[in-house]
């Protein structure tokens, strides 16, 4: 059996599947009932100081959904933690008590003055919760009164609070980043350069998920109202992924601690994440659609694909995608592939004709009884036509061996390496410009 024992900067927890600081995590019913279910661990749903949050007393979620309803993203409006911070503290404090060897980590967001962190650190630490993660993310409601992603778009911000809180607590500190950026190495660099034990990240992406064309108010609607929210769910894990692989990437920040967030549903997602350099992963939007026992299939999965790969740790697969992630002029120009179509297969809905035919490069061609077949010669392996055909598999690209003449080109297919830069078709080959 796969060992999933996961041990980021230090919080050790018996799987790499936490819950990301949101909804699931707002109080100890909850959680005690994720950790019964098998969630390796939890970061709390954010916490601020007293007075309490107040919540809108309406719709908190917009939906963007797929055929058959299947929930592919998920907009909040929800803010953070709205129940006392005694009640929140006294509850982490009696689920570690009762948990010891799952993951506990409080989220925490404060004003932005070294004093309000101050106040609050020895407050979590005396709970024995296991680290802090710093909400630098909320694109919302928060971020209006100069916190959440308001700080952490603001890199000398991030490292300033990373700093303070590095210098008051004995606790680990994670910082959550915000996906609102247009670089998502700066902060994480700033993060580092702060003293920050990890980063975390995505969190929400600014949204509107869609307009109630009766009312003309943005979805969820509030008294006829509507704001921006955060976005998530399947639908932000490709931003998620990018942002993770940047940062695991960066000669700053490469082989620091990630954890991954962002669309995670099934064990492949996670895996994914990890193989991209995060070495423990959150979820949200999967539990709150089908609840905590998703986590089952999601350690089954993982363990099985582990055990037959011959991966026995975690660290066998951290980190084992990022060399292989490198910038556009570095890709292998001489590498030539042409689509085939396995005609056993085929169900001749004509998808891959329409859409070659009228947005690609009219490479497939339509016989009178439907039969459809790719024109190599003007196949330019675009892989339009594996994506849009609704058949897993009947649609496939060949690798064309060193040797092969290219059809479309009518030059032979040479094994080299070639890269933009250098390439004939490049304009600016010699100069390094494109």
């Amino acid at each position: 059996m796969a060992d999933l024992r996961c041990n980021f900067v230090g919080i050790k927890s018996p799987n790499p599947f936490w819950l990301a600081s949101a909804p699931p995590t707002d109080k100890e019913y909850n959680v005690r009932r994720a950790f019964e279910a098998g969630w390796g661990g939890v970061v709390w749903k954010t916490l601020g100081e007293d007075p309490p949050i107040v919540n809108v007393n309406g719709p908190r979620y917009g939906a963007v959904h797929g055929p058959d309803r299947w929930l592919m993203g998920l907009n909040n409006i929800e803010l953070i933690s709205d129940r006392p911070l005694e009640v929140n503290l006294r509850e982490i404090k009696a689920v570690k008590r009762d948990w010891p060897d799952r993951a506990l980590v409080v989220s925490l967001m404060v004003p932005c003055e070294e004093q309000a962190w101050k106040r609050i650190l020895p407050l979590v630490e005396e709970t024995g919760a296991d680290g802090i993660e710093l909400n630098f993310g909320c694109p919302h409601g928060m971020s209006e009164r100069g916190m959440g992603s308001a700080v952490g778009q603001v890199p000398e911000y991030v490292e300033m609070v990373a700093r303070w809180c590095k210098q008051n607590t004995r606790m680990p500190v994670i910082v959550k980043l915000t996906p609102n950026i247009t670089d998502i190495r700066h902060p994480a660099r700033a993060a580092f350069r702060g003293g920050a034990d990890a980063v975390s990240l995505i969190n929400t992406i600014n949204s509107i998920t869609g307009v109630d064309l009766d009312s003309f108010a943005p979805e969820p609607t509030i008294d006829g109202k509507g704001t921006h929210g955060g976005y998530c769910g399947p639908a932000v894990k490709p931003i998620a992924l990018n942002m993770v692989a940047e940062i695991a990437r960066d000669e700053e920040t490469r082989g620091k601690p990630i954890s991954g967030i962002g669309g995670i549903t099934t064990w492949r997602d996670a895996a994914e994440f990890m193989a991209l350099g995060a070495s423990s992963v959150q979820v949200c939007t999967a539990a709150m659609t089908y609840g905590f026992r998703i986590v089952e299939e999601m350690i089954a999965g993982l363990s099985d694909w582990m055990d037959e790969k011959g991966h026995a740790t975690l660290d066998d697969i951290i980190g084992k995608a990022v060399p292989n992630v490198t910038d556009w002029q570095f890709l292998n120009l001489n590498h030539v592939t042409k689509a085939v179509i396995d005609q056993d297969l085929c169900i001749k809905c004509g998808r891959c004709y329409a859409a070659c035919e009228d947005t690609s490069h009219q490479a497939i061609a339509m016989s009178e009884d439907r039969v459809f077949t790719v024109k190599d010669e003007e196949c330019v392996a675009c892989n339009l036509c594996v994506n849009v055909c609704p058949v897993e598999g009947c649609i496939t690209m060949r690798t064309m061996v060193p040797g092969e003449v290219d059809p479309r080109t009518g030059a032979v297919v040479s094994g080299e390496y070639a890269n933009w830069t250098t390439h004939p078709n490049n304009p600016g080959a010699g100069c390094g410009t494109g």
